[in-house]
């Protein structure tokens, strides 16, 4: 009892190593481990677009006419870094929604997930309710 004490009034990186969690019990992402995919995605609407159109130099979105080949849809494309981006050395580009002809653009590719949704979801909230309640 008297260790249990000495040990309570001790900080706790005096009291010695924890033991190893179970990886386990940590925490799961949602979608961890599920099916993937790789889309690129315009970044003014978010209208899925091949990457050929946005490797392109004349490349539009089909939804809303924004030029792909920009600043805003570059894997590079960092506000945080000098020129806002990660490449060293590149000119400035005032406009990061224009249409420019840099030489290390590259398409920012997104991990989407690619889970189904479920089959007999009823269209509306009645059906849904109705459907809670049904006996098997």
């Amino acid at each position: 009892m008297e260790s249990d004490e000495r040990e309570r009034g001790r900080p706790e990186r005096e009291r010695g190593p924890r033991p190893p969690r179970d990886p386990r019990d940590a925490p799961r992402g949602r979608g961890l481990g599920g099916p993937t995919t790789s889309v690129f995605r315009c970044a003014r609407c978010g209208k899925a677009e091949s990457v050929a159109a946005a490797a392109a130099l004349d490349g539009r979105c089909a939804s809303c006419g924004a030029d792909l080949h920009s600043c805003s849809n570059c894997l590079s494309f960092d506000t945080g870094a000098p020129n806002q981006c990660r490449v060293p050395g590149v000119a400035r580009v005032k406009r990061k929604d224009a249409r420019n002809e840099c030489a290390s653009f590259e398409p920012r590719l997104r991990q989407e997930s690619t889970a189904e949704t479920p089959a007999g979801r009823p269209s509306d909230a009645r059906a849904a309710f109705d459907a809670l309640f049904d006996k098997l």
